[in-house]
């Protein structure tokens, strides 16, 4: 897995200093580097015999570089780790008694998302392009209660090898330059391949709609 992130990294760095030549011939638009991190609202596209079905609330947060090709268009290399997955709960009666599970799906990735940006607005972009995950973590929360009353409380680790290594996605989004440096962004990504290995019934995908700050190192 080091070897894997050390990858990751040298690979989004290899992009950046590949494109710097032609990007910073011209002072207007040189290669910009930053950070950015928010929320993630993520949920998976199937969870079967579950009554209720809810998006989890995690986090992502990583670094980018913002590289422009043209005076309206840039590509955006990301490199984030992203808290995704999906909670959900049943219910059910036994012997008079009302009872409660709920279930909390937490995957981790190191995502690379590839972002190509058009600028709309001097400061307004809009954005698409394709994500690339690499698994990291894979952990279920349960909490149990009997006629409102919590009872059990656990977190139990994942067994990896059920799920799929590599995931990938299409994400579409926005952001808005408050100043040179600082901007909010938004961001939905829908994810294409399936989560699990060895899958025999109807795929299940992630997917994740993200809000945050983003901030240009100038």
């Amino acid at each position: 897995m080091k070897k894997l992130i050390l990858g990751l990294a040298v690979t989004a760095s290899s992009l950046a200093f590949a494109q710097t030549t032609t990007a910073t011939a011209s002072s207007s638009n040189p290669v910009t580097f930053g950070v950015k991190g928010g929320m993630n609202v993520s949920s998976l596209s199937k969870n079967e015999g579950l009554d209720d079905t809810k998006s989890k609330i995690g986090f992502n947060a990583g670094v980018f570089a913002n590289i422009p090709v043209a005076s309206s268009f840039s590509i955006q290399p990301e490199v984030i780790y992203n808290d995704l997955g999906a909670k959900s709960t049943r219910n059910y009666t036994v012997l008079g008694n009302n009872y409660k599970d709920e279930y909390s799906t937490n995957l981790g990735y190191i995502s690379v998302p590839v972002m190509f940006q058009y600028n709309a607005l001097p400061n307004l972009y809009l954005e698409a392009g394709p994500e690339f995950g690499f698994l990291v973590s894979a952990k279920d929360k349960f909490k149990s209660s009997t006629n409102g009353s919590n009872n059990v409380s656990s977190t139990s680790t994942l067994n990896k090898d059920d799920f799929q290594t590599f995931n990938f996605g299409i994400g579409i989004g926005a952001g808005y330059y408050f100043t040179d440096n600082l901007g909010v962004t938004a961001r939905y990504t829908a994810g294409v391949t399936d989560i699990f290995k060895n899958n025999n019934g109807d795929a299940v995908r992630n997917n994740v709609f993200q809000v945050g700050l983003a901030y240009k190192f100038k």
